[in-house]
């Protein structure tokens, strides 16, 4: 029986990252969807009615609060299940755990903002110099999990693991002009195996 609401765009990597942890932690019959399509120049009123931000993810829980940014909707999610937790609770993994989600978001916020400049901006106000610098918050982040977080990332499918496999998906399809497979073959070797997983299947965006 679901028991809370999630304000729900399939395309969204940060709804993504929700729902991949919503099937890895068995709570996906706990969670209703509400389809929010939005931008930062079109909002959604459901949204907005719930979360002053306008943004999504947000979910509403049974009491009729709402939580909103993914990460705290994740760090709720993961203390509502019995079992393994994947944002470590206590210690320095717990901060590195989190630091490495928070590389993976840098990633996502540098990939939706380039999505906005090149697709919502009309091309004559396009800044080439603010999306290259974009692109290069991408390769600097994935040249740090290639050359100096891999074997972390390999260890166990947790927050960070869910943030950069939402951020590589992510790529592929909003930006695979980046060709990013061709300069990070033990990326490439990861994704390959994590992308089969049930939970990465299952929120594949339409």
């Amino acid at each position: 029986m679901s028991t809370m609401t999630l304000f729900h765009a399939s395309a969204s990597p940060f709804v993504r990252k929700v729902m991949v942890l919503l099937h890895e932690t068995g709570q996906v019959d706990r969670v209703a969807l509400q389809n929010a399509q939005l931008t930062p120049v079109s909002p959604d009123a459901g949204v907005l009615a719930h979360n002053p931000a306008g943004k999504i993810p947000a979910l509403r829980l049974a009491d009729g609060s709402v939580l909103h940014d993914s990460r705290v909707i994740l760090d709720y999610l993961d203390q509502q299940h019995v079992g393994e937790p994947l944002i470590p609770q206590h210690g320095p993994a717990r901060w590195r755990r989190l630091t490495l989600a928070s590389l993976a978001d840098a990633i996502l916020d540098a990939a939706v903002l380039s999505r906005y400049e090149s697709f919502l901006r009309p091309e004559e106000k396009r800044w080439d110099a603010w999306l290259d610098g974009q692109s290069d918050k991408i390769e600097r982040a994935l040249t740090y999990f290639e050359k100096d977080a891999l074997a972390e990332i390999h260890s166990h499918f947790d927050i960070a693991a869910i943030g950069l496999a939402c951020a590589l998906g992510y790529l592929d399809l909003r930006q695979p002009e980046l060709g990013w497979r061709e300069r990070f073959p033990g990326l490439t070797g990861w994704y390959a195996e994590v992308s089969q997983r049930p939970s990465m299947q299952a929120t594949v965006p339409v």
